[in-house]
C-alpha cells in the first residue's frame, strides 16, 4: 500500500532503525490452517500456483513495447490493493479500504468483485484485508488482514474465515500488508506498520518479513525498513521482497524447505515499491508508489520496460483472465482509485 508518513509512524521507523533484531525461533502455531500444510516432495521446490505456469514453455519479450499504457476499467473506489484471479468463477478480487475509524484509527476493508468486463459488486464485507492470494488448493483466499493485525483465510464457497498467522512468538504483527503462497502452501508475508493506527506496537519499532509453514510462523528478515510487496519466482528458489522507505528490492534464496537463505539486492533503486508479481519467464512485474508505474525486470534484475496505468498511486499488481494473459492494476488517488488492465505476451500469477 502507498503510504503517507505521520509523526508517529515516522517515529516508529525511527526506533525500527535502532532496534536489535528479533529471535528467528518459530512461535507457537497459530489456530489451526489446513492450507499451509507442505506436501510437495522437497527436491523439487515449488513455486508458481499450481497449474498456472505450462511446463517446457518457452517465452519471448513480455511487453508489446518498452513502454505500455493500461486503460481504466473503473475508477471511484476509495483506495484498491491486492488483486487476485479467481480462475475457477472467472472473477477478480481486489481490497477497498476506507479511512481511518474509530479509536484507533483501523482502515475498514472491503473486497469487491470484478466480472469482466466491467461488473463490481462487494463479495465480502467488513474483510480487513489489505494483499490477497490464494491457497494452494485455490479454495480459499489468502489475506493479510490489518483489522486483526494477522494473515486470514476466507474459504471462497462461503466467506467464513480462519487465522493462518495470529502472532510472533506471542507478540501481535504490526499491519501485514501483502503475501505470496508457494504451491506446496507455505506462506510469505510483510509486516510494515501502514494500518497498525493507534494499536500499540508490539515488534519494538521493527518491520519484518514472516514465513508460515505448517501453522508455524517463523521470522525472515526484520532488517527491512517498511517492507511491502513480496512474490516468489516460478521455480520457488527465489523471494522478492520491495522495502518501501528504502526504494530498494531485495532477492532472497529459498530452500526446497521453504526456509532462506541470502539476501542479495535485486534492484537498487525504485520508487516507492508497492505490491507485485510475476510472469512465468520469471520476470517481476512491480508496482511504484511514487512514479506510478508498474516496472518490469527480467529475473536478472535488467529493467525491460514499464506499464502506464494511471495518473497517481499506483499500488499492485495480478496476472488474469482465461489465459492469464491480462495484467490487472490498481492504481489511483484516495477517492477515486481505479482498477486497470493490458493484455501481455506471458501469463503470470493470479495474484
Amino acid at each position: 500500500m502507498t503510504w503517507r508518513p505521520t509523526t508517529a509512524a515516522l517515529a516508529g521507523l525511527c526506533l525500527a532503525l535502532s532496534a536489535a533484531p528479533l529471535a528467528t525461533a518459530a512461535a507457537a502455531a497459530p489456530p489451526r490452517a489446513e492450507h499451509v500444510s507442505a506436501h510437495a516432495t522437497l527436491a523439487n521446490p515449488p513455486g508458481a500456483p499450481a497449474g498456472v505456469c505450462p511446463a517446457g514453455a518457452v517465452y519471448g519479450s513480455p511487453l508489446p513495447s518498452s513502454s505500455v499504457t493500461a486503460p481504466r476499467i473503473q475508477g471511484g473506489f476509495s483506495f484498491l490493493e491486492g488483486p487476485v484471479w479467481i480462475a475457477d468463477g472467472g472473477y477478480l478480487l481486489v481490497s477497498d479500504m476506507a479511512a481511518g475509524t474509530g479509536p484507533y484509527n483501523v482502515q475498514p476493508s472491503t473486497i469487491r468483485r470484478l466480472t469482466p468486463p466491467a461488473t463490481f459488486d462487494t463479495f465480502l464485507a467488513n474483510a480487513g484485508s489489505n494483499g490477497l492470494a490464494l491457497s494452494a488448493d485455490a479454495q480459499q483466499l489468502i489475506a493479510a488482514t490489518h483489522d486483526q493485525r494477522s494473515v486470514s483465510a476466507y474459504w471462497l464457497s462461503d466467506r467464513s474465515r480462519s487465522t493462518v498467522a495470529g502472532n510472533y512468538q506471542g507478540r501481535a504483527f504490526n499491519s501485514p500488508n501483502d503475501v505470496a503462497v508457494r504451491s506446496d502452501g507455505v506462506v510469505y508475508f510483510t509486516d510494515p506498520n501502514f494500518q497498525r493506527g493507534n494499536r500499540p506496537d508490539q515488534m519494538s519499532g521493527r518491520t519484518s518479513v514472516f514465513r508460515v509453514t505448517n501453522g508455524q510462523v517463523s521470522l525472515v528478515d526484520d532488517r527491512l525498513r517498511q517492507p511491502n510487496g513480496i512474490a516468489l519466482s516460478p521455480d520457488g528458489t527465489a523471494l522478492y521482497v520491495g522495502a518501501y522507505s528504502e526504494n530498494k528490492i531485495y532477492k532472497y534464496a529459498v530452500q526446497p524447505d521453504g526456509s532462506t537463505g541470502a539476501r542479495s539486492v535485486f534492484v537498487n533503486y525504485i520508487g516507492g515499491p508497492d505490491g507485485a508479481t510475476i510472469d512465468c519467464a520469471g520476470n517481476v512485474y512491480w508496482a511504484s508508489g511514487s512514479d506510478s508505474l508498474v516496472h518490469v525486470y527480467s529475473p536478472a534484475g535488467v529493467q525491460l520496460g514499464t506499464i502506464r496505468p494511471g495518473f497517481s498511486g499506483t499500488t499492485n499488481v495480478a496476472f488474469g483472465g482465461p489465459d492469464r494473459q491480462t495484467l490487472y492494476v490498481t492504481s489511483g488517488p484516495w477517492g477515486d482509485s481505479g482498477l486497470y488492465s493490458v493484455r501481455l505476451n506471458i501469463p503470470g500469477y493470479p495474484y
